[in-house]
């Protein structure tokens, strides 16, 4: 299945945002916390961070 360009840039902005609202956190809370939100995998987050 496709995902809309749409909806892979909201994706990648909420988990931007998220990482800068939680900064005071460990990087692996934060990626763990987006896996469980998103239904994503650890290594997709890493990909959208390194990206950004």
């Amino acid at each position: 299945m496709k995902r809309s360009k749409e909806l892979v840039e909201k994706r990648k902005d909420f988990v931007i945002e998220y990482v800068k609202r939680n900064q005071n956190k460990q990087m692996k809370v934060i990626v763990t916390e987006l896996t469980e939100m998103l239904f994503l995998s650890e290594r997709t987050i890493y990909n959208i961070l390194l990206q950004a």
